[in-house]
């Protein structure tokens, strides 16, 4: 029965865990280039009462055993790179990616981040940033005297020069791509950073090798289904509900037996 306490509270520990992942990917429904997460777990070591296969006479042999499991824990959280779907905006700036890869931003630190959110911006000196001011990677500058910026799927920035009519190349956007995108290590703003599980980053233009292409006036939006979390929730809620049932169940066994032992 004191086992039983303990294995209904790591399974309350774990819903509590499945619920806070399931929160995260609710309130993150709407954030551009959002991931999102899945909890994973597994079941504790058991406590092995008889032995499989174990005698029960000078000729026989028990088939099953007798192993009782010790509760769950939380083995990690798994980020989905599915793709979200695409949103079209109509500003200049904002670019979607259609298949694999990330933009790559530097940081304030000089650190490379990577990032599926493509709502890029110009700051007050023509360079190409996202939401936080970061600049892309490589860094593209737009002068303020050109016009009609173009963004094609292979990621050449060009515009035209009113003055002359003549179209002006002003950078090309390369994406990064790795063999374990889920091992990427995530800091916030809908930026990631490279891990030892994620492994190098993997360089190319748009539409080449692995890579997707780029549309320009478009955003991809978060991969989080509505719908499958809000069903993740309650089954997370009630499985939590079960956990507590059993909680109370194994206390009340325990003050029966104490009742006994006092009478």
């Amino acid at each position: 029965m004191v086992r039983g306490l303990y294995t209904a509270a790591s399974g309350m520990y774990a819903q509590q865990h499945q619920i806070d992942v399931t929160s995260n990917n609710i309130a993150n429904v709407n954030t551009a280039g959002f991931k999102k997460d899945r909890a994973e777990f597994q079941d504790l070591m058991y406590q092995r009462l008889n032995f499989t296969g174990g005698a029960t006479s000078e000729t026989t042999r028990n088939p099953t055993g007798m192993d009782v499991g010790l509760g769950v824990r939380v083995s990690g959280v798994q980020k989905s790179f599915e793709e979200g779907d695409i949103q079209t905006t109509g500003n200049t700036f904002d670019i979607a990616i259609e298949g694999k890869g990330f933009f790559q931003v530097t940081m304030p630190d000089g650190e490379i981040a990577y990032t599926r959110n493509g709502g890029f911006k110009v700051n007050e000196e023509g360079t190409i940033v996202n939401g936080n001011g970061y600049p892309m990677e490589p860094e593209i500058v737009v002068p303020d005297n050109l016009i009609d910026i173009n963004i094609a799927p292979s990621g050449l920035v060009t515009a035209t020069d009113p003055a002359t009519g003549q179209e002006q190349e002003l950078g090309q956007i390369t994406l990064a791509d790795f063999i374990n995108p889920a091992g990427l290590k995530p800091i916030g703003e809908s930026l990631f950073q490279v891990s030892t599980a994620s492994g190098d980053p993997i360089e190319a233009n748009p539409t080449e090798d692995q890579f997707g292409g780029l549309r320009q006036g478009f955003i991809e939006m978060s991969n989080v289904a509505l719908v499958t979390e809000m069903v993740d929730l309650i089954t997370a809620q009630r499985a939590y509900e079960a956990n507590s049932k059993s909680i109370q169940t194994a206390d009340k066994l325990l003050t029966i037996v104490n009742q006994l032992k006092r009478t």
